[in-house]
């Protein structure tokens, strides 16, 4: 399985953590809400419970007390079934036939006892035992007394129980009331309060965990943009290092504004710097290697002049000191056989030459077909007097004639130089009745085609101790050799932006010339 890329792997997180960002702000409104409807629907219920209780607790507790209206077992009955319920207070309360409540009632009390007064708003009693103040809370609130008359006459009014309720932003007031059974006129009422599920510092927390929320949520954008960025970078980064062109030859980079990237940026034009700094070295270094390999050249050459010159010098100077002493006819033969020797000195002088010269190529458009046709034509006659069977093979015909643009692009002149040479080399190492064959193609096989030139011969081939060095200067396998023909043709084969080589094959030898099709520009 292919793995994915870092910055893939980036902006998937990032689509993670945003997705569950989103996930918690939904889990937390719907909480909030939910939490809250809730606690008023427990608050309501556990109001409604309380006020039955109490009213069924003080109707089987009259008969025993033996009085009707006893406050003080309706104090009783509050105190021991609100203490059951936290957070719930409330009492009696009472009203005429008519439903209107009885007009004077007050708190319980030494002094209200001693005075015998009358209940007020019909208030009979009041409880509150979970209370979390200071003391016993004995007083109605009265704020809520508006909700808890408004319910008590909805109850008195259809003698059902009833509850009612008033929301103060997250917090809420919870007022029920319930009849007494056998008391036309007695009902029961509960107060409590349903407040936010984290207490009164929920709202707080719900906006500071909205706030993070946010803050998580403007970060994800922040890190999108950053990623969207450092992607858009590292884009060009990569196309900066992926164009055309040597990496190591480019021009400076320049730096994108990311401390990451840049610091990959700055380590790539110090590579690039050493690199070239180092290229100049290498150039330098191997202008010194070639003048020094040019003289060690030059004293093999040397060495090998006075070798190749004096021989033929101290043949010639016996032939004459013979002639000398003889008659005419030895005379004449000296005469021949020192012209002979002149003849071979000349050709060592002009490949001498021609190996030290530098190949200055011209290159330019040239009908392969007719040019090979001259070459190989040119070495007809030699072939035929040693009785060698001279052929020239093209696998190219449909370029007999093409127009100029689709024909090759070479030095002529050069390039007969080194396949002269090869032609040369091949008759003189074929007895009679061989073969040399020319081929001549184009090879597609690398990234440009290249005009391949081969010359096989059915001779003896090449030793293998002289394979390596074949085309070094003054390396022959034959007596009479001078060692320089393959050197000069390497020389031109190089000159061109080719190569020649020895190709491998069981029997005979074949030399090949590859060279591009048209000169790099």
């Amino acid at each position: 399985m292919k793995r994915l890329s870092f910055s893939t792997q980036l902006v998937a997180l990032w689509a993670l953590v945003a997705a569950l960002c989103a996930m918690l702000v939904a889990i937390v409104w719907f909480m909030a809400i939910s939490a809250g409807s809730q606690q008023i629907a427990g608050a309501r219920q556990q109001a409604t419970a309380a006020c039955e209780a109490v009213a069924t607790r003080y109707n089987l507790s009259r008969p025993m007390s033996g009085a009707a209206g006893n406050t003080d077992l309706m104090h009783a009955v509050l105190d021991i079934v609100l203490a059951q319920a936290p957070g719930v207070e409330g009492g009696f309360w009472t009203a005429d036939p008519t439903g209107d409540a009885v007009p004077a009632w007050t708190a319980p009390g030494p002094a209200s006892a001693a005075a015998g007064s009358a209940p007020v708003n019909g208030f009979l009693a009041y409880a509150f035992p979970t209370y979390q103040g200071s003391g016993i809370k004995r007083d109605i609130p009265e704020a809520e007394t508006p909700l808890i008359l408004r319910t008590l006459r909805t109850t008195a009014a259809t003698h059902a129980a009833a509850a009612d309720v008033i929301r103060n932003g997250p917090d809420a007031v919870i007022a029920a009331a319930c009849p007494v059974k056998d008391e036309p006129a007695l009902f029961a009422w509960m107060l409590t309060r349903a407040r936010p599920p984290l207490g009164r510092y929920g709202e707080g927390l719900v906006t500071g965990m909205a706030a993070v929320l946010a803050v998580i949520l403007a970060v994800a954008v922040a890190l999108a943009l950053a990623l969207r960025r450092w992607r858009r970078n590292l884009t060009r980064l990569e196309m900066a290092l992926s164009s055309d062109g040597d990496v190591e030859r480019s021009a400076h980079l320049t730096r994108l504004g990311e401390p990451e990237l840049d610091r990959i940026v700055d380590a790539l034009n110090q590579y690039a710097g050493r690199a070239e700094l180092l290229r100049q070295q290498t150039t330098v270094l191997s202008d010194r290697l070639a003048r020094a390999e040019r003289f060690s050249v030059l004293g093999k050459l040397a060495a090998q002049v006075a070798h190749e010159i004096r021989n033929p010098a101290g043949a010639m100077r016996l032939k004459a000191e013979n002639a000398l002493a003889g008659d005419s006819e030895r005379q004449h033969g000296a005469l021949r056989f020192i012209l002979e020797q002149i003849g071979r000195i000349e050709t060592q002088v002009a490949s001498l030459l021609a190996l030290t010269q530098p190949v200055t190529v011209r290159s330019r458009q040239v009908n392969i077909a007719e040019w090979l046709a001259d070459v190989v034509e040119s070495h007809r006659e030699l072939a035929r007097r040693r009785g060698i069977r001279l052929t020239l093979v093209s696998k190219f015909d449909d370029l007999a004639d093409a127009p100029v643009p689709q024909q090759p692009a070479f030095d002529a002149d050069q390039l007969r130089r080194a396949l002269d040479n090869l032609l040369l080399n091949a008759l003189r190492h074929v007895g009679e009745g061989g073969t040399v064959t020319v081929t001549v193609e184009r090879d597609w096989s690398g990234e440009c085609p290249h005009l391949r030139i081969s010359v096989s011969d059915s001779g003896p081939g090449v030793p293998a101790d002289q394979r390596e060095r074949i085309f070094e200067p003054f390396v022959t396998g034959r007596a009479d050799g001078s060692g320089l023909g393959l050197a000069v043709v390497r020389e031109v084969a190089s000159a061109h932006g080719g190569n020649a080589y020895l190709d491998d094959r069981s029997t005979g030898a074949c030399f090949v010339i590859e060279i591009p099709w048209q000169p790099s520009s």
